[in-house]
C-alpha cells in the first residue's frame, strides 16, 4: 500500500462521495475510483458499500480507516522531525489521562514552546489503554499513566504527584457531611467508576465485603460527563482528586476515602528508541524539574 493511496482512502472515507473526495483531491473521479478498485484487489477485501448514494465503509474498511490514519500521522510527524532535526522544532506528542501530574508536565511544555516557538504541541486525552496504544504504534513520543499498572516495555519516569481517589457528589447529598467517604458509607448507593479503575481491580481490596452492596451503575473514561450526572444527583463519582470544579456553585464537591487510596504518575516512553530532539528537550526539562 502506498502513502498517496492511503491518503485517497481515507478522503473516500470522511466525504462518503467519490466525486466530492476527488474534487478535495484534485483528481479525476475515474482515476480515483480506479485507485480505491486497485487498494481493494490488493488487500482481498471490500472497503466500500454503497447506500443511499453514500459510500459506507465495510468492517475491514473501518479498520482499514482506523489504521490508516495511524501510518499518516507516524508519517507526517517523522517527516516533520526529520526536516527540523537540526534545531529544536517539530511536533511532540503527549497521550495522558486526567491527572494533577498533568500541571508539572504542562509547566515543561510551556517553557519548550515559549523558547522555542515553532514547537508544535499535541495532547491527546485517553486512559491508560488509550495511552499505551498510542505510544505502542509510534504516534505519540510520552504517555502519562495514571496507577500501578506495569510498564516493563518502556522507560519511565515517576512524578513526585500523587492522584487521590475520592468522591465526587452533589452539594446537597448527605455524605458532604462527612470528612472522608467509607466502604460502607457507599453501599445501596448508585456509583459510577472509572474504567481504568476496573480494569485494574482499584476499589476491589478497598470495598472488601462491601463491594457487592454497592450499585455500580457504570463507568467512565474522562470526568466530564460523569460530572453531569452527578450534578444531577443520578450518582455519586469515583474519581481522583484537583480533576473538577469543586469551587462554591459548582453543585458538586470531592470527599477522599478512607483508608486513602492513591495512584502513582508515571511518564512512560519507548525504550531503545531515539527520540527528537524537541522529545529529548522535554525530557531532559521534565527530569530538571524532579532532581
Amino acid at each position: 500500500m502506498e502513502l498517496r493511496v492511503l491518503n485517497y482512502f481515507v478522503a473516500v472515507a470522511q466525504e462518503g462521495n467519490m466525486t466530492h473526495a476527488a474534487q478535495k483531491l484534485l483528481i479525476s473521479q475515474p482515476a480515483l475510483s480506479r485507485q480505491i478498485a486497485d487498494l481493494e484487489d490488493e488487500l482481498g477485501v471490500k472497503l466500500f458499500s454503497r447506500k443511499s448514494r453514500r459510500l459506507t465503509l465495510t468492517p475491514a474498511g473501518q479498520y482499514l480507516l482506523e489504521q490508516a490514519k495511524e501510518i499518516l500521522a507516524l508519517t507526517a510527524k517523522t517527516k516533520s522531525n526529520l526536516e527540523s532535526s537540526s534545531f529544536i522544532s517539530g511536533d511532540l506528542t503527549i497521550a495522558a489521562g486526567e491527572s494533577i501530574g498533568m500541571q508539572r508536565i504542562m509547566n515543561v511544555v510551556s517553557a519548550v514552546i515559549k523558547e522555542h516557538p515553532t514547537v508544535k504541541i499535541h495532547l491527546l486525552s485517553g486512559d491508560y489503554s488509550y495511552a499505551e496504544r498510542k505510544l505502542t504504534n509510534g504516534t505519540v513520543d510520552f504517555a502519562v499513566i495514571i496507577g500501578d499498572a506495569p510498564t516493563p516495555n518502556y522507560a519511565s519516569l515517576t512524578l513526585p504527584e500523587k492522584d487521590t481517589w475520592g468522591v465526587l457528589m452533589n452539594t446537597s447529598d448527605a455524605l458532604v457531611k462527612q470528612e472522608m467517604i467509607t466502604p460502607q458509607d457507599l453501599a445501596g448507593r448508585s456509583v459510577l467508576n472509572s474504567q481504568q479503575a476496573v480494569n485494574f481491580h482499584t476499589f476491589q481490596n478497598w470495598l472488601g465485603n462491601y463491594k457487592e452492596k454497592v450499585n455500580f451503575i457504570g463507568t467512565y473514561n474522562l470526568n466530564f460527563n460523569g460530572t453531569l450526572l452527578v450534578k444531577n444527583n443520578a450518582a455519586l463519582m469515583l474519581t481522583l482528586d484537583n480533576l473538577v470544579n469543586t469551587s462554591p456553585g459548582s453543585g458538586v464537591t470531592f470527599r477522599k476515602l478512607a483508608p486513602q487510596l492513591q495512584y502513582p504518575i508515571k511518564v512512560v516512553w519507548k525504550r531503545e528508541v531515539s527520540l527528537s530532539p524537541v522529545a529529548e528537550l522535554f525530557l531532559k526539562l521534565l527530569k530538571e524539574s524532579i532532581f
